[in-house]
C-alpha cells in the first residue's frame, strides 16, 4: 500500500472528508487529494497533524508499520537517542525529539527517492 492509500484509507476510517481535512488544516482540498494520489507530499508539521486527526502515528502513514516496539528495539532506540545527541551539542534527545528526527528523515528520504525518479523519467 502506497504513502498515499494510507493517508485515504486513515481519513476514511476517521469518517473525515478531504474538504473537512483541508478546512481543519487550512488547505485547499485539492492539496489533500495530491497527497492521497501521490502527487505531492505534506510537510513534517501537517503530516503529524494529519496523523493525529486520523487517530493513527506518523510512522504507520510513512512506513505502514503497525508493529509496537520489542524490548531490543526500544534499547535500539535509547541508543538512536544518544547517537544523534550531536546533534543537539552533546545533550540527549528526549525520546519525542529523536522520534521527530527520524520522522522528518524518513520523509526526507522518500522525497529524495521520488525526486530521483522524476529525474529518470
Amino acid at each position: 500500500m502506497s504513502f498515499g492509500q494510507r493517508l485515504k484509507q486513515a481519513r476514511k476510517k476517521a469518517r473525515l472528508t478531504q474538504e473537512q481535512v483541508a478546512k481543519m488544516l487550512g488547505l485547499d482540498y485539492s492539496t489533500i487529494s495530491k497527497y492521497e494520489n501521490n502527487h505531492s507530499e505534506p510537510d513534517n508539521e501537517t503530516l503529524a497533524k494529519m496523523a493525529e486527526m486520523y487517530n493513527v502515528n506518523v510512522d504507520y502513514l510513512i512506513t505502514g508499520r503497525t508493529d509496537d516496539p520489542s524490548p531490543s528495539d526500544k534499547k535500539d532506540d535509547k541508543n538512536a537517542r544518544m547517537g544523534l545527541a550531536f546533534i543537539t551539542g552533546g545533550e540527549d534527545l528526549t525520546e519525542e525529539e529523536a522520534e521527530y528526527l527520524k520522522e522528518s528523515l524518513e520523509l526526507f528520504r522518500r522525497m529524495k527517492e521520488r525526486r530521483a525518479k522524476e529525474r529518470e523519467k
